[in-house]
C-alpha cells in the first residue's frame, strides 16, 4: 500500500473520471496499477490515487496532488506514465472522460473527521 500525505504543500490538484467499457475495467486497472508506485515517488507528487466509484464499478476516479505545474509537466513526460497511457489507449474502450485542474489558493491542514450525525 502506498502512503500518501495530503498535508504536504500542494499547488495543483487534478481530478479526473474515467468510465470504461465493462469488459475493459480489469485491463484498465492492470495498466495503471504498476504506475501508481512510481508516480507517487516522483518529485513534486503529493498524492496520486485511483478509486472505483461506489455507485458505478466502471467509473474510476483519479485524484492527483502536485507541488506545481513543473512537477505535472515532468510527470507527463515520464516514460512510466507514457507507457501506462499507451496501455490504456491500446486496450481500453473509454466511454467517458472528464478532468479538471485546480490551482490551490490556500491549504488548511488538520481538519477533523466527522464524529456523528447528531
Amino acid at each position: 500500500m502506498i502512503a500518501h500525505t495530503k498535508h504536504a504543500p500542494t499547488g495543483k490538484i487534478i481530478s479526473a473520471y474515467y468510465t470504461v467499457h465493462p469488459e475493459d475495467r480489469t485491463t484498465f486497472i492492470d495498466a495503471v496499477l504498476p504506475h501508481l508506485t512510481t508516480t507517487s515517488q516522483q518529485d513534486g507528487c503529493t498524492y496520486y490515487v485511483f478509486a472505483q466509484d461506489l455507485t458505478d464499478e466502471n467509473t474510476i476516479h483519479l485524484i492527483e496532488g502536485w507541488r506545481d505545474q513543473a512537477a505535472i509537466d515532468a510527470h507527463n513526460a515520464d516514460e512510466n506514465f507514457l507507457a501506462a497511457v499507451r496501455a490504456v489507449l491500446d486496450g481500453v474502450r473509454i466511454l467517458d472522460y472528464q478532468a479538471e485542474i485546480y490551482d490551490v489558493a490556500a491549504q488548511v491542514s488538520g481538519a477533523a473527521p466527522p464524529t456523528s450525525a447528531d
